[in-house]
């Protein structure tokens, strides 16, 4: 029997007396977890050995030193070297495109409340589905993951650009490129068996799993694990105020009074991470690649559309969790705003602010790609403009001073370091992003 590293579950909700709404939300439930299982996630998300060509570890768009994140507005993965900003292109491999999106902070998200995710929600849990999980990959979808949080972190090892690799350069990219994902001889089953070789994991596994093979879905369950238990946000000035009344700062707590007040910025980013996890069109600015098939030439992104394929779903994007928020950006689906002041401004007036957008301030690594084609071309623009939802507001400058105290209140320094943090070496003997 392993030693269990056991979550505390509040069921008490703590009314807060503020002035402008109360706010009586529950602690947030966390699943039990095994230590071996932790430790063992804790290697597989620094090892490359889940990469294709064994150079990308998933800590290498979501590391601590960038809150999780990558510190860019669109990342490189393979194919590239470097961490956050530093990292460039390989002259001799050069990456087909940037990552399309932005790289999602990790906070909190094996909260019970999380059962949806990536910016367009094309992964969520569904127990109409023999798997559970509702993916693009439909009917292929294997079962047996333990949850949405262990499916989606094996969805990056499958793409060409963050993790698999080009072409034929590996035999995880050659599977993808033969469109075998999942199933015997699947890039999935690929994997697994890299990993099976290594005497380390198998013994690591013998302790989780017993003597059976080790399955992707193993792989994916041990690192859900340690994402659950590494990055849990929740002892900031706001947990504190909402246990046991400690008041924040007088600018938090103002700017508190307007998030749940006249500002109307819970009408959203609701609950205790200040998410409705709905999908919402806010005139975002588009730059990039854009999510487009390879034999697609536009460097649009219609965001939910592309899942529900309903019009009125165009360029809507994911209610973002707000946790750490301070620590994170850039900001927005493709990282377009730099500052946390910048973002927030974009939601006073979202068409205004998409209008007048100053691509200068997004953070984009070496390489060489035309990132602009969406935000110049006035028709690409329009058509952002006119899905948008969120009416102009008013606000003074004071206010958004306010607004920004509050959400810098929302951070927990603890979980910006991890509860185990960077290990000095993984079982593969592969470099590790530091």
């Amino acid at each position: 029997m392993h030693r269990k590293l056991l979550t505390g579950v509040f069921l008490s909700v703590w009314a807060v007396s503020a002035q402008a709404a109360d706010l009586p939300f529950a602690e947030p439930i966390y699943p039990d977890v095994d230590a071996a299982q932790v430790a063992l996630g804790q290697l597989l998300f620094y090892d490359p050995i889940l990469s294709g060509s064994k150079t990308v570890s998933c800590a290498t768009c979501h590391h601590p030193n960038f809150g999780t994140g990558d510190g860019v507005s669109l990342g490189l993965g393979d194919g590239g070297v470097g961490l956050g900003p530093d990292r460039k292109a390989v002259a001799d491999n050069v990456p087909e495109q940037r990552i399309p999106r932005n790289a999602p902070p990790l906070f909190n998200l094996g909260a019970t409340e999380f059962t949806v995710f990536f910016h367009d929600g094309r992964l969520e849990a569904d127990p109409s589905r023999p798997s559970g999980i509702r993916t693009p990959l439909g009917a292929e979808m294997e079962a047996g993951f333990a949850s949405a949080l262990s499916a989606q972190s094996m969805f990056p090892v499958l793409s060409a650009d963050e993790m698999a690799g080009h072409y034929t350069e590996n035999d995880v990219a050659k599977a993808v490129r033969q469109g075998l994902l999942t199933g015997p001889g699947g890039a999935w089953d690929v994997l697994a068996k890299r990993v099976e070789a290594l005497p380390e994991y198998r013994a690591r596994f013998d302790a989780v799993i017993g003597p059976e093979p080790i399955h992707f879905t193993d792989i994916s369950d041990a690192i859900a694990t340690f994402l659950d238990f590494e990055w849990r946000g929740v002892a900031s000035p706001f947990d504190l105020y909402l246990r046991n009344g400690t008041e924040m700062e007088p600018a938090a707590m103002r700017g508190m009074e307007l998030f749940y007040g006249d500002a109307g910025c819970a009408t959203c980013h609701s609950g205790r991470f200040q998410t409705d996890h709905g999908f919402h069109a806010i005139a975002m600015p588009q730059i990039g690649p854009g999510k487009a098939a390879r034999f697609e030439s536009h460097a649009r992104d219609v965001g939910r559309m592309r899942v529900t394929g309903r019009a009125e779903d165009a360029y809507a994007f994911r209610t973002p969790p707000l946790r750490n928020v301070a620590e994170t950006a850039p900001y927005g689906h493709t990282g377009a705003y730099a500052t946390l002041e910048g973002v927030v401004r974009h939601h006073l007036d979202p068409v205004a602010s998409l209008r007048a957008y100053d691509p200068s301030q997004a953070i984009m690594p070496g390489f060489k790609a035309d990132d602009l084609r969406v935000v110049s071309d006035p028709a690409e623009i329009e058509a952002i403009a006119q899905a948008n939802v969120l009416a102009p507001m008013s606000l003074s400058d004071e206010g958004v001073a306010d607004i920004i105290a509050f959400l810098r209140a929302l951070t927990d320094q603890q979980s910006l370091k991890g509860a185990l943090g960077v290990p000095a070496s993984v079982p593969s003997g592969l470099p590790i992003d530091r």
